[in-house]
This record gives structure tokens, sequence and C-alpha cells, in this order.
């Protein structure tokens, strides 16, 4: 069975009680096994980016943010998947969404930071490294970039 033909997505609003449950996801995939914390401040300056979450069978199971920027570019960021969903798709649906949203919303080129050990995956949808590894929340990352049509 493919477990994406059961995915919803959804763009939801800012402070809702759905966006409140992707930053529960968020906190538990992406930042606490770094032992990060977001601050109020931090979430507070997400007011006006795009808040997608992907449900399976009416549970949350992956979120992204994406960013607006300048020059009709979005950054893509706060990509995540509950474990027990990860390697089965869903990332990839998430990513594809999400570029579809930019597009519909007039952006041109989606980027983002992917952790290192993310690149393989970015890489098979398309995305190009640009540039040199760095450091973010303290662990390897590069900047990565794709152009969308």
């Amino acid at each position: 069975m493919d477990i994406t033909e059961n995915l919803e997505f959804k763009l939801v609003e800012f402070n809702s009680p759905a966006q409140k449950e992707t930053i529960v996801l968020r906190d538990e995939i992406l930042r606490k096994p770094l032992g990060l914390v977001f601050t109020s401040a931090q979430l507070a300056k997400e007011k006006d980016d795009f808040h997608l979450a992907g449900y399976y069978e009416g549970r949350i199971a992956a979120c992204a943010v994406l960013q607006p920027c300048e020059d009709q570019k979005i950054k893509m960021r706060q990509v995540a998947v509950y474990e027990s969903f990860q390697r089965r798709g869903i990332g990839q649906a998430l990513i594809k969404e999400s570029e579809k949203i930019a597009i519909e919303n007039g952006y041109n080129l989606m980027y983002c930071s992917a952790r290192k050990t993310a690149v393989p995956f970015y890489k098979k949808l398309g995305y190009i490294t640009v540039g040199d590894e760095f450091e973010e929340v303290s662990i390897p990352h590069f900047y990565m970039e794709k152009k969308l049509s």
C-alpha cells in the first residue's frame, strides 16, 4: 500500500491548534535531540510564514515552514517527519507540496539550510548544494537550492 495516498496537506494558521501541533513535532524531531528549545521570540518571528502540515489518517505526520524572502525566493525551514513515518515517502511528498505552494504564491527559487545528513535526500529531489559546509544549531549544514518552474 502506498502510504502517500492517505496523506493530506494543509496550510495551517499561525498560532492555531494545528500550528501548535507542528511545533510539538518540530520540537521532538529537530530540537530536543540537540538539546534546544524554542523561545517565544523565535516562534513569534514565524507569524508571516506559511505553515504546512501533513496528515496521515487524520494524525499529524510531517510539517515544514516556508519563509518568504526577497527576489521571489522562499526558504524552506523546520522540515520534520515523525520517526514512525520516516522512509515511507512522506518527506518527499511534503517537499513537493511545499514547492507547489511556493509556485502558486509567485516564488521561483526555494532554498534551505540542510543538515549534512539530509543532503542526499534533497539531492534526490533536485536540490543542489551551493558553497561550503557550515555549522548551524551546533551541527553541519549545507545551503541547498532549487529553481522552481
